[in-house]
């Protein structure tokens, strides 16, 4: 009988001595303004989530350049703990199946299984219904990638109608669309989740919401209305854990909002807690079926 494991669908890495990460330099990023390895990931994940310990772990990128995605899969393909890389590649270039088939082809480019844009910076209401980025997706679509979307609250409709339009693009939606947690409000939010996760292609990813609330005094009972919307809305079988570490660091860590998703598991069924925890994930992003605890350790590439 194999282990229960655990899967942390969201971090990030980044070596500012071989790579800057300019958003680092915002004043509120002071505490987390140094490198972050694989490593430091280890030693700091260390609360189990209903009795299971980390065992993979999706990375994402962080900043809009494909060196960074290149350095990430590179990463992967020698670090055990990594199971799939979310990098980012330039949807509006003309290249961009050109660039994707680069990635896939060079070092670790097997660990690509996702793309991502900060679509939470762009001023364009539809930036995602753009013509060239739905080229740029079309692209990622035909080559068997999936799509990370990051937009705020506010940017929900975007969403709904990238779900509408690309039913046959695997889609997750990361930080739960970022709800305004800070000043509860949620209406418009609810709203919006729901009719978004009326698409079975989008799945959900539950995280990022410590950084969403007051970072020094939120509770288990701030969390508690979006991640029973998120229950009611998609469903267990359509979230999945995530971290969002070392970001996390700026309101608890790794380990506190582990212990806040242990709290809010309690009554959960085995096979609910399994898909939330590792068995979304799995499914989603293509991972490697688990063969038990000391699998990664044991993995090569």
């Amino acid at each position: 009988m194999t282990a229960p494991v655990l899967i942390d669908a969201h971090h990030h890495l980044w070596d500012l001595s071989h790579r800057p990460q300019p958003w680092l330099d915002d004043p509120d990023m002071a505490s987390i303004r140094r490198t972050f390895t694989p490593e430091d990931l280890r030693s700091t994940a260390t609360h189990p989530v209903a009795g299971r310990r980390l065992h993979g772990t999706v990375v994402v990128q962080c900043i809009a350049e494909v060196a960074e995605t290149e350095d990430l899969l590179a990463l992967a393909e020698q670090e055990p703990l990594i199971q799939a890389v979310v990098g980012w590649a330039d949807l509006t270039s003309p290249a961009i199946a050109d660039v994707l088939d680069q990635l896939i082809a060079g070092p670790g480019g097997g660990y690509l299984h996702s793309l991502r844009h900060l679509v939470q910076g762009e001023r364009d209401p539809s930036w995602l219904q753009r013509p060239d980025v739905e080229r740029g997706l079309g692209a990622a679509r035909d080559r068997g990638l999936r799509y990370d979307v990051l937009v705020r609250d506010h940017q929900l409709d975007q969403a709904i109608r990238l779900a509408e339009r690309f039913p046959d693009l695997p889609q997750v939606l990361d930080h739960a669309g970022k709800p305004d947690i800070a000043r509860h409000d949620f209406a418009d939010w609810e709203r919006r989740i729901r009719q978004l996760a009326a698409h079975p292609n989008v799945v959900c990813k539950v995280s990022g919401l410590i950084t969403e609330a007051d970072h020094s005094r939120w509770t288990t009972a701030d969390i508690r209305p979006v991640w029973d919307v998120l229950v009611s809305a998609f469903g267990p079988e359509r979230l999945m854990f995530g971290s969002d570490w070392p970001v996390a660091n700026l309101a608890g860590g790794w380990n506190r909002w582990a212990a806040t998703v242990d709290e809010l598991l309690t009554g959960w069924s085995e096979s609910d807690i399994d898909a939330l925890l590792a068995g979304t994930a799995t499914a989603f992003y293509g991972l490697a079926q688990v063969g038990g605890e000391d699998d990664a350790t044991a993995r090569t590439s």
